[in-house]
């Protein structure tokens, strides 16, 4: 499932300093050096998809990037929930993860670059020239949590901007928004109407109270 609308939101400003913005608001974060590595991590991943053996970030040959001891460390190898968004230039250029706690954190992300360089069915896959100039975010998701909610109104009020990354599902349409979507979707109904038209449902099925809703945070980086 991918989770990002656009790169940029209503007024023009771009993804990632709205990101350094509403960070805190998210539930858990992560130690600098994890994120580091991670980075590392799918961005090594892509190069080697490409063939690259060698490269270099930041003066740093990702095939000697160590990875982290200790206890902060033993997150990499917890089944987590997790997004890899590429971006050239402030725009999307792919974004691939899996809600559901499959994979060891590690593996998710070098999974998920990979298929966001090349298997992300918006664009074409990855070329080299592209390699040099793409950012890479990683989202790492907290367990979906099920939201239990009477009505439309309750949901709408039970349901948290700028926080909760949400999930929907009815039958066999599913989809999500991380929580970064938010922004770029302003307002509750025009948020659920934009993720159930996602799922391949009428935009006012949020209204029915049938959905399954469930929310998740996530620490971004």
């Amino acid at each position: 499932m991918r989770g990002v609308v656009d790169s940029f939101d209503k007024s023009g400003r771009k993804l990632r300093e709205w990101e350094m913005e509403c960070r805190m608001k998210f539930n858990f974060q992560m130690d600098k050096k994890i994120q580091k590595y991670l980075r590392g991590v799918a961005k090594r991943a892509i190069a080697e998809e490409l063939g690259l053996k060698r490269m270099e970030e930041r003066g740093e040959e990702l095939a000697q990037l160590a990875r982290p001891e200790g206890k902060d460390a033993e997150i990499l190898n917890e089944k987590r929930g997790v997004f890899v968004t590429l971006m050239i230039e402030g725009r999307l250029r792919g974004c691939i993860g899996n809600i559901k706690p499959v994979y060891p954190l590690e593996e998710g992300v070098r999974r998920n670059a990979v298929n966001a360089a090349f298997e992300d069915p918006r664009f074409a896959p990855l070329s080299r020239e592209e390699f040099e100039k793409i950012e890479i975010e990683i989202s790492v998701l907290s367990v979906p949590k099920k939201l239990e909610y009477l009505d439309s109104s309750d949901l709408l009020e039970k349901l948290r901007p700028d926080i909760d990354g949400v999930v929907i599902k009815k039958g066999f349409n599913e989809a999500t928004y991380l929580p970064q979507v938010w922004e770029q979707v302003p307002g509750k109904e025009q948020f659920l109407g934009s993720l159930c038209m996602k799922a391949g449902l009428p935009a006012d099925e949020w209204e029915s109270g049938e959905l399954k809703v469930f929310t998740y945070q996530a620490a971004v980086f």
